[in-house]
């Protein structure tokens, strides 16, 4: 018996390393607060799992001068080139340990291999965010569909329905919009997009406000002509995290280009209600998009029956404000839209 307390006193102390590890990661290199409560919660879990074993037997097994595995490392064991190496090891390391803790533990406490169980399957998940946080702007090049969400349009339904319907009808990533409400509404607002997106797996931008951006954990953050430069709004940001521009000409987007956009907003391409702006051409959307090397978000008035005119130029991706926040069902509005885009 006494070498399943070694067992599982090792892997407890290896799972609650691993954790401290991503909580750090969380904390100070992606300041994602979704990640790092996860992590924090999943140590109190663990402490709690600890209470139900013999304590003493396990600390009694502890023999760290006979262990033969501290003499044991892997080749790629002290090779790790960024923060993201790093804190995926301890992903799966925690997974690992949770394995053998599930395992061995049956042997003395089956009730306790029940909830490391359980804990096991919430590690799958964390480690399943911590690394989309790390490959954001590899999925925005994917997106289809990014659907502006404002609650000046929102009269039929929540910011939160709305942005829930848009998800669901298609929508790849949300940006929100909003220009002239207090800050610590604008916050609220970011912070529960920012619970619905963690949930559904989607892009959360936050337009013209990086400090919000960084506060909530966003994917990144949208910025127009007049804002921040994009150096500046990056140093905001945790690394990793996209940051769109909008431009109306060629000089804007390669400007943009060189400046370290992610992707640029090119428009208007249509008459719309959300701003009164310059319209510009589908030939011009057209030389821009085999001109940048960014992806290249079509948007202003877009609507399911126009959108079929920019993709025949050659648009992977359109963004979409009034069409689905204003529609009596946003669902089948983006739906519309969303069927028409190139998979």
């Amino acid at each position: 018996m006494r070498e399943t307390y070694r067992i599982l006193d090792a892997n407890l102390n290896r799972a609650r390393e691993a954790l401290r590890v991503v909580e750090d990661c969380g904390r100070f290199v992606l300041n994602d607060p979704a990640i790092t409560a996860m992590a924090k919660y999943y140590r109190s879990s663990l402490r709690e799992l600890v209470d139900h074993l013999p304590k003493k037997e396990l600390i009694v097994s502890r023999n760290i001068a006979g262990d033969i595995g501290t003499e044991m490392t892997s080749p790629t064991e002290m090779k790790r080139t960024n923060v993201e190496e790093v804190a995926i090891a301890a992903c799966k390391r925690l997974t690992e340990s949770l394995r053998t803790i599930e395992e061995y533990s049956k042997i003395i406490a089956p009730e306790v291999a029940v909830s490391v169980e359980r804990l096991r399957y919430d590690a799958y998940t964390l480690e399943q965010r911590l690394s989309s946080r790390f490959v954001v702007g590899e999925r925005f090049r994917n997106v289809r569909l990014y659907a502006l969400i404002s609650a000046r349009f929102c009269a039929e339904s929540s910011l939160r329905e709305i942005a829930r319907a848009a998800i669901t009808g298609g929508a790849g990533a949300l940006q929100l919009r909003e220009k002239k409400v207090p800050d610590n509404v604008f916050l609220a607002m970011a912070a529960e997009l920012r619970e619905l997106t963690d949930e559904t797996g989607t892009l959360l931008i936050i337009n013209d406000r990086p400090d919000i951006a960084a506060i909530v954990g966003a994917d990144g953050v949208h910025l127009g002509q007049g804002d921040l430069p994009i150096g500046e709004a990056r140093r905001l940001l945790r690394p990793g995290a996209i940051i769109g521009q909008s431009t109306h000409s060629m000089q804007q987007a390669a400007q943009a280009v060189n400046e370290g956009a992610d992707y640029i907003g090119f428009g208007a391409m249509f008459d719309t209600t959300t701003k009164d702006v310059d319209l510009v051409s589908k030939s011009l959307l057209k030389e821009i998009i085999e001109t940048v090397p960014l992806p290249v978000v079509a948007v202003g008035g877009i609507t399911d029956e126009n959108v079929g005119q920019l993709v025949e130029v050659g648009c992977q991706c359109v963004a979409v404000c009034a069409e689905i926040c204003a529609d009596k069902d946003p669902k089948a509005a983006t739906h519309a839209i969303r069927k028409q885009m190139p998979d």
